[in-house]
């Protein structure tokens, strides 16, 4: 089976089992949806969504946030993980964003790049899913599937972006990095010591099992 008849098997599967792909982040708008991104590094999306709304009652939109001290924002948001950097870039970059953009959070990977504490992830999730920019975001169980369904090196993330782009149609991209990830979560743990529960690892090596499938 080649990587593209993959692709194409992996997309079906992948529909029928997530045809409705929700944000995993609660969020309001853009900057609510930019700073729980931005939370979201090195920790859960579960813990995220119990944190967000504590911070976002005291300030929800640049112009509030600035208000508090950069210690304030640090203290609300410590159970998500790396404090200390998190508070100063959400401080710094609600600053930015009011002095270098009118208020608003900045529609384009560079100005979204330019930002403290938002790397291309951050910004790829912020483009997709506020502004419906076609972006392949790659995280740890897009990665990892990538890799595992034969459809990357593994070199790195920028690579299976890459590929995954160069795979996918591009009008499916803003979806199916979500269904990926839900598969993931779901299907496919990064450990699974007693069972491997990845149907669609078990049935895309051949032309054979492909058609039988179908």
């Amino acid at each position: 089976m080649t990587k593209k008849e993959k692709a194409i098997y992996i997309m079906e599967e992948l529909e029928k089992l997530y045809p409705e792909t929700p944000i995993p982040l609660d969020h309001s708008d853009a900057y609510t949806l930019l700073i729980a991104v931005l939370l979201s590094a090195q920790c859960t999306d579960e813990r995220v969504n119990k944190i967000t709304p504590l911070l976002f009652a005291k300030a929800r939109t640049p112009e509030t946030m600035i208000r508090l001290s950069i210690e304030e924002i640090q203290a609300i948001i410590r159970p998500c993980g790396l404090s200390p950097k998190k508070a100063y870039a959400i401080w710094t970059l609600s600053n930015m964003i009011l002095d270098l953009h009118s208020g608003e959070v900045p529609n384009s990977f560079e100005a979204l790049e330019a930002l403290p504490g938002v790397g291309h992830k951050t910004a790829s999730v912020v483009m997709s899913q506020a502004f419906g920019h076609p972006a392949f975001p790659v995280d740890t169980h897009i990665h990892r599937l990538m890799i595992r369904w034969g459809l990357t090196s593994g070199k790195n993330v920028e690579q299976t972006e890459k590929d995954a782009k160069s795979l996918f149609p591009k009008e499916k991209w803003n979806k199916l990095h979500l269904q990926i990830i839900f598969y993931g979560r779901s299907h496919s743990p990064a450990r699974s010591p007693k069972k491997d529960i990845d149907y669609i690892t078990a049935h895309i090596g051949t032309k054979k099992a492909l058609l039988e499938l179908k």
